[in-house]
């Protein structure tokens, strides 16, 4: 009786780890900010969606996502296995194989796009479609190891499920979402940059060519500020074509206040190299809460 309970209580924390494993492969914090951007594109699209048809939506580009995500970490086993920040992931930890996580990333990318081209149109199926491929082949399999300008051009990935978003609703591209792809792409060099000032060693032991380890800890946190001000002015690309009102401009502006004084106190950080820069893990969280806030203020724009 002991040794039947025992074999149960370990299939039953098999099948969890598992479980948990396959669902941490798919990187669920960012596919939140993902979400929600998306979200706001489809609300701010001029149209109708039945809500049932929006919720498969937002699950397929979830999934599409994940998909990229886990075949990101297929790829990146042996980054993951050197660094600090990811030696708890499930492949360098063998909860999950790596073909197990390729499996999972390709039969949850096809379903992704299987179930966008059912619920929704083809310009939105492409535009899901080249993200996941982009991510992968353009990113993952190309820029990351070989430039230090990785993430500026493979931001252009994570930039456009607000135009996904608005495409399922409205296949007529306007100014608003091409405002909202440029405003996640100039996002995205601060905030990995920061990520990387505060993960120097970790980049360096890794042999990522993040810009930190190929120029200097100096040369990036002023490319931070330079980014940081591109940001801000993007930000307020939506006012150009009178989609926002007031409220956005103002909660715009408190938000930028932020970003820049933020960003000023990172480039005048301590640049110690033997441990890690707490100003570059303040700013990086900061960029997270920034774009939640700013895409937050967009849709309270809209719905006062």
């Amino acid at each position: 009786m002991d040794t039947q309970s025992s074999l149960a209580r370990y299939s039953e924390n098999f099948f969890l780890r598992k479980t948990k494993g396959y669902f941490e492969l798919m990187k669920p914090r960012v596919m939140s900010l993902v979400i929600f951007t998306a979200i706001v594109g489809m609300f701010l699209a001029p149209g109708e969606i039945p809500v049932f048809e929006a919720i498969i939506v937002i699950t397929a580009i979830a999934i599409g996502a994940g998909s990229s995500a886990a075949i990101n970490m297929w790829f990146d086993e042996d980054i993951d296995k050197a660094m600090e920040r990811t030696k708890l992931r499930p492949i360098p930890l063998g909860i999950v194989s790596k073909n197990e996580a390729l499996v999972l990333g390709i039969f949850t990318g096809i379903i992704s796009l299987l179930l966008m081209q059912w619920f929704s149109n083809s310009l939105a199926t492409s535009l899901l479609l080249f993200t996941i491929l982009f991510y992968i082949f353009i990113y993952t399999f190309w820029l990351k190891r070989t430039t230090s300008m990785n993430i500026v051009i493979g931001g252009a990935a994570g930039a456009i499920p607000p135009i996904i978003g608005w495409a399922a609703v409205n296949t007529e591209i306007t100014f608003l979402p091409i405002s909202m792809f440029l405003i996640i792409f100039f996002w995205t060099p601060p905030h990995f940059w920061a990520l990387s000032v505060y993960r120097y060693n970790d980049y360096k032991i890794a042999k990522v060519p993040m810009l930190p380890n190929v120029k200097s800890i100096k040369d990036t946190k002023k490319q931070i500020v330079i980014y940081s001000i591109i940001l801000i002015i993007s930000s307020y690309l939506p006012c150009f074509d009178n989609s926002v009102g007031s409220i956005y401009i103002v909660m715009a502006s408190i938000l930028n206040y932020f970003l820049f004084t933020n960003a000023i106190k990172l480039e005048k950080s301590s640049e110690q190299k033997s441990k890690p820069n707490k100003e570059g893990l303040k700013f990086f969280a900061l960029t997270i809460f920034y774009l939640f806030s700013l895409f937050s203020a967009l849709l309270i724009d809209n719905l006062i």
